[in-house]
C-alpha cells in the first residue's frame, strides 16, 4: 500500500507555509453536523425518484413471468344467468291457430374448467414472461450500482468545488498581501506601479475563478440534493482525511476484471435476456401455424332456458378434448414472424454495441485508476516543488535577481499544482468504484471503503479564522525599482 503524504511546511515564517496553514486548517477541520458518503447513499436509497421509479420498473417486469404462467395453467370460468320472459306462443289447433301469453322465469348456471395440452403460443409467453423479469431485475441492478456512482460522483464534486474555493480564497488572501507590499514598496520609491497592476489583475482572475467555483458547488450540491430529498450545505459534507492511501486492485489484472464485466455486467445480462425474450417472441408468432390442444369439462343447469325448452329442467355433464387447427390468416402470421426475427437481430447487434462500450470503458478506469498511484506521486512532488519555488523566487526578488510577476507565477504554479492534486484524488476514488460498476460487482461494502477516506469538516469556518493576510513576512532588502508614482489600485474585500 502507498502513501500519498499531507501537507507540511518547512519554513513556518514564510508566506506560502503561512498560506498552506491556514489551508489545512480549512480542508481539516472537524463539523459537528456533517455526513458522510454512507449517510448519503442510504438517504438517496429511500428518496432518489430515478432509483424508485427503478425499483417500481422491476416490480412490474417481474409480473411478466406470473402473466406467461398463467397461459398454462387452467382457467375455470363460472357462468349464471336468471330473468323473467315474457312471450307470445301460436300454436296450431283443430280449431286453428291460438296464442297464449307466457310469462316465466329462467335461469341457466355452467362451470367450465380448460387445461391447455398443446399451446406453442402460451408456452412461448411463459419463457417470453421469464426472460422479460430477468431483464427487469437485472435492470434495476444496474440502476442501484448507478445510484452509488452518482451519489459519489455529486458528493466529490461538491467537496472539490469546496477545495476549490478554499483555494481561491487563500490565493486571494496572498495576492492581498503582496499587493500590500507592492505598495508601500512603491510609496518608498521602490517599486513600480506595474507590479501593483499585475497583482491586482491576479486578485480579480481569483475572484472570478471563486465565483465560478461557487456556482459549480450549488450545482453539485442541488444534484446531491436531488438524489437525498433535502437541502444540504457544503458544511454537511464530510471531506477527505489528511492521510491518502492509493490501494491497488485486487487482482490486479485487466483480463479478470474483463471477464467480471461479460459475466456479471447487469446491463449486459440484461440485454441478454431481451434477446432471449426476442426469440421467444419469433416462437409466439409461429405459434400461428401450429394447432391447440386443450381438455375440457362442464357441469351446466338450465331451467327454461328457452322456449323450447320452456318448463323443463336439464342437468349436463360433459368433457373431452378441444382441437384448434389455424388454416389461413392473411399473411398475417408470417408476418409477425418476419417483424419478430428482424427485433432479436436488432437487439444482438445493440447487445455488442453496449459490450463494446463496457469494456472501453472498463479498460479507462482500469488505467485511471492504476495510474493514480504514480500520478499522485507526481502531484505531490509537484506540490512540494512548487511550494519550494515560491520559496526560493520570493528571496530571489529581496536579492534582485526576480521580479513581482515571477512571484505571482510561482505562486499560480502552486495553487495549481493543489488543484490538480485534489482533483486527482477524487478521481482515483471515482475509478475505483466505476471499475466495479462496470464488472457488476459494486456493492455497499465498496461504497464503504470510499466512505472511510473522509473525516468530518467544516469548510469555511476554519477558512474565516485563518490568520493569513496579516502573515506576509516584508521582504527587506528588496531591490529599488523605478515605477511611476501614479496611486495604486484598490483590491475590493470579499
Amino acid at each position: 500500500m502507498h502513501e500519498i503524504r499531507g501537507y507540511s511546511w518547512r519554513d513556518a515564517g514564510s508566506v506560502v507555509g503561512m498560506l498552506c496553514a491556514g489551508l489545512l486548517l480549512a480542508l481539516c477541520a472537524p463539523g459537528a453536523g456533517a455526513a458522510g458518503l454512507m449517510q448519503f447513499y442510504g438517504m438517496a436509497l429511500e428518496n432518489d425518484p430515478a432509483y424508485l421509479a427503478a425499483g417500481k420498473e422491476r416490480d412490474a417486469g417481474l409480473e411478466e413471468r406470473n402473466k406467461g404462467r398463467a397461459g398454462l395453467l387452467p382457467n375455470i370460468a363460472f357462468q349464471y344467468r336468471n330473468g323473467r320472459n315474457r312471450s307470445e306462443v301460436t300454436q296450431p289447433t283443430f280449431f286453428g291457430e291460438q296464442t297464449t301469453d307466457r310469462s316465466y322465469r329462467s335461469s341457466s348456471s355452467s362451470l367450465t374448467l380448460q387445461q391447455p395440452i398443446f399451446d406453442y403460443e402460451a408456452i412461448s409467453a411463459y419463457y417470453y414472461g421469464v426472460a422479460q423479469a430477468r431483464h427487469a431485475d437485472e435492470r434495476f441492478r444496474s440502476r442501484s450500482q448507478e445510484l452509488a456512482v452518482r451519489v459519489a460522483q455529486a458528493y466529490m464534486d461538491a467537496l472539490y468545488a469546496t477545495d476549490q474555493i478554499d483555494l481561491v480564497r487563500v490565493q486571494k488572501r496572498a495576492y492581498e498581501a503582496q499587493k500590500t507590499q507592492n505598495e508601500r514598496w512603491l510609496a518608498a520609491g521602490e517599486g513600480n506601479r506595474t507590479d501593483v497592476l499585475e497583482t491586482q489583475a491576479r486578485y480579480d482572475l481569483a475572484l472570478a475563478q471563486e465565483i465560478e467555483a461557487q456556482d459549480n458547488l450549488d450545482a453539485a450540491l442541488n444534484t446531491l440534493a436531488a438524489m437525498v430529498g433535502e437541502p444540504i450545505d457544503a458544511a454537511d459534507l464530510d471531506a477527505l482525511g489528511g492521510q491518502f492511501a492509493v490501494r491497488p486492485l485486487a487482482p490486479n489484472d485487466f483480463e479478470h476484471w474483463r471477464a467480471q464485466a461479460l459475466a456479471h455486467n447487469p446491463e449486459l445480462i440484461a440485454l441478454r435476456h431481451s434477446a432471449d425474450a426476442a426469440d421467444h417472441a419469433i416462437g409466439k408468432a409461429r405459434a400461428g401455424h401450429m394447432p391447440k390442444v386443450s381438455a375440457y369439462a362442464s357441469a351446466g343447469r338450465d331451467k327454461s332456458s328457452s322456449e323450447s325448452t320452456y318448463g323443463q329442467k336439464y342437468v349436463t355433464n360433459s368433457f373431452g378434448l378441444q382441437v384448434s387447427i389455424p388454416i389461413f390468416a392473411g399473411g398475417g402470421v408470417s408476418s409477425s414472424v418476419r417483424q419478430a426475427v428482424d427485433n432479436r437481430d436488432r437487439l444482438r447487434y445493440e447487445n455488442d454495441a453496449k459490450t463494446r462500450e463496457v469494456l472501453n470503458e472498463l479498460r479507462k478506469q482500469f488505467n485511471l485508476y492504476n495510474s493514480s498511484v504514480a500520478k499522485l506521486r507526481a502531484y505531490q512532488l509537484a506540490v512540494d516543488s512548487a511550494r519550494e519555488l515560491t520559496v526560493a523566487v520570493r528571496k530571489s526578488v529581496a536579492g534582485g535577481e526576480r521580479v513581482n510577476a515571477d512571484v505571482l507565477d510561482a505562486e499560480q504554479r502552486y495553487f495549481d499544482a493543489l488543484k490538480n492534486l485534489a482533483q486527482a484524488r477524487y478521481a482515483y476514488l471515482l475509478a475505483g468504484l466505476k471499475v466495479r460498476q462496470l464488472a457488476g460487482t459494486l456493492a455497499a461494502g465498496d461504497v464503504r471503503e470510499v466512505d472511510g477516506y473522509f473525516a468530518a469538516r467544516k469548510p469555511q469556518a476554519a477558512m474565516d479564522g485563518a490568520p493569513l493576510a496579516s502573515a506576509v513576512p516584508p521582504l527587506s532588502g528588496a531591490p529599488a525599482v523605478r515605477a511611476s508614482a501614479a496611486p495604486a489600485g484598490r483590491v475590493e474585500p470579499h
